[in-house]
């Protein structure tokens, strides 16, 4: 089977845990030809399995010109907008424009956006020069008369002209994955499935696909693109008529993308609850947890006397989301009731800028809540709460750092599917987190559970746990035979393994190159393995190897 992996953030040339997912997923199915198409980034890709190979790969540039970033995209921009439309294709894009806008300004309108999105792909693919045509007067005139139509949002009725202009820029951003030259016979037009990393823009190029080709299109959400809109700060700066006008374009492409998929794959209850309230089919639907690699985990799990029998371990990246702040007046209040315990925070490495300032934020509450301790608690200077980098001399490993303590805290006021929780559950490790995101799904009944942002709650908590061993220690087993059945990479590539057939089974038949030729496709080469290629040796006398 050839599959078209679209992958988010660029795999195979980014990394992060959505591009371990990947590697994981191409190498594991090796029965199959996967067909990479990386939206986000290029460059010099890593050594690939035979079975794999970068079919495109296109770096958007949001950050570049229009014309610069169409050449280093791969879009039809720089062929097909050296001259204008005439009047036949800004009387098509005017219409297909108005018909998408209508669908985003109206609150119960889906068909039209849909009609219209369909409609500026197939300009695109015929005659190019869609990024340009998205950001004309045109574009901005069709946006204005549609926010302004009877049966508006109310939050669109109030745009202005600035805010006419902002969206028009945001849309053609977004429907950038339109103007690729994906969409031939020879690229995604050959696959027999396409499977979308993610869902939102990444997902756009299996849903022209699925439009052009009928190729079936499974869509695997691990975290929910239209929730890290919702949560995400860089809009804060925005008007609300602008806001409400983004969110009506996420909204409505997750609910296209989510009723054209054969499948949905979310990864947790979490996400697939937002894809439930998007309009996604529950028959459509089925959860796949991410696997995560657990031997490396295998030592320190086995091992149940490691650990600090006194110390809390937190592990992940430094925002506020996962309210270290709160971490420490729990962690205060357990200092007054057991003054022997202490907190080790390892930090995830992490690209963002803001990261540093909050960390050195929390630094710095954590020299009021804690000053250097005076001489008998112990030695001069030290200090019970630890802030450490992941990769340090203290903490070289995730393994080290989980081994260090008896007990690990997630804190988190928001999360998606929190992979720290369960890399803690391969270690056999009791856990006492915030009732966010996928945590009581991930942890079942082997850890305890307590209201966010209630540092009171989390305490009590802790010092349960720190002063039962054994009720500490037979939750971290439990966690473990819990995480070893659920999270496996094993049982996430035999899920989509699965999955992958199935899909197949019910897509209709492809006519391709070489059909209706008696024997042009002989059995065997429908069947997994070599089997052609012995039956070949056979015939000619040479060695079966």
């Amino acid at each position: 089977m050839r599959i078209g992996l679209l992958t988010e953030g660029g795999y195979p040339y980014a990394t992060g845990e959505s591009g371990r997912w990947c590697e994981r997923l191409v190498r594991g199915l090796g029965q199959h030809q996967f067909d990479l198409y990386a939206l986000g980034r290029t460059g010099t890709p890593p050594a690939l399995p035979p079975h794999a190979r970068i079919a495109r790969a296109a770096d958007l540039g949001l950050d570049a010109s229009p014309a610069h970033q169409a050449e280093r995209a791969g879009l039809r921009e720089p062929r097909a907008s050296r001259r204008a439309y005439g009047r036949h294709e800004r009387r098509r894009f005017t219409e297909a424009y108005h018909r998408l806008a209508t669908g985003l300004c109206a609150e119960d309108d889906a068909t039209s956006f849909a009609e219209g999105l369909y409609a500026l792909a197939e300009l695109a693919r015929g005659r190019g020069g869609l990024p340009a045509a998205l950001r004309s007067d045109d574009a901005v005139r069709a946006l204005e008369a549609a926010c302004r139509a009877p049966g508006a949002r109310r939050g669109a009725a109030a745009a202005g002209l600035p805010d006419h202009l902002a969206f028009a820029e945001q849309l053609e951003r977004a429907l950038r994955p339109l103007s690729l030259d994906w969409y031939e016979e020879e690229t995604l037009g050959a696959a027999d499935l396409c499977h979308a990393a993610a869902g939102g823009t990444t997902a756009l190029p299996g849903l022209l696909a699925k439009r052009f080709f009928g190729t079936p299109l499974l869509v695997t959400e691990y975290g929910v693109p239209l929730r890290a809109h919702y949560l995400s700060a860089a809009g804060a700066d925005r008007s609300a008529p602008l806001r409400t006008l983004l969110a009506a374009l996420h909204g409505r492409l997750a609910a296209e993308i989510y009723r054209q998929s054969a499948l949905l794959t979310p990864g947790n209850a979490h996400a697939r609850r937002w894809q439930e309230k998007c309009g996604a089919d529950r028959a459509r639907i089925r959860t796949v947890h991410p696997g995560m690699a657990a031997d490396r985990f295998a030592e320190v799990g086995e091992d149940e006397e490691s650990g600090d029998p006194a110390t809390l371990v937190w592990v992940g990246r430094v925002e506020p989301a996962k309210d270290l702040i709160g971490l420490l007046h729990a962690f205060a209040e357990i200092r007054a009731r057991q003054p022997d315990a202490r907190l080790r925070i390892v930090a995830v490495p992490a690209p963002e800028p803001a990261a540093g300032a909050y960390l050195t934020y929390c630094k710095g509450v954590a020299a009021q809540l804690f000053p250097d301790e005076a001489p008998g608690a112990h030695a001069v200077g030290e200090n019970p709460v630890t802030f450490e980098e992941l990769g340090g001399p203290e903490a070289p490993t995730l393994e080290d750092a989980y081994a260090s303590g008896a007990l690990v805290v997630l804190s988190s006021v928001v999360e998606g599917f929190p992979a720290s929780l369960v890399e803690a559950m391969f270690c056999a490790r009791a856990t006492v987190s915030t009732d966010v995101g996928a945590v009581v799904e991930i942890i079942g009944g082997t850890g305890l559970v307590v209201p966010p942002r209630n540092p009171r709650a989390l305490a009590d908590a802790c010092l349960a746990l720190l002063r039962d061993p054994e009720r500490r220690h037979r939750l971290g087993a439990a966690a473990r035979a819990r995480a070893l059945e659920l999270f496996t990479v094993e049982q996430n590539l035999a899920a989509f393994r699965g999955i992958y057939l199935e899909l197949l089974s019910h897509a209709p038949v492809r006519h391709r190159p070489g059909d209706g030729v008696p024997f042009a496709h002989p059995a065997e080469a429908h069947v997994p393995g070599s089997w052609a290629h012995k039956a070949v040796t056979a015939g000619t006398g040479a060695p079966d190897a």
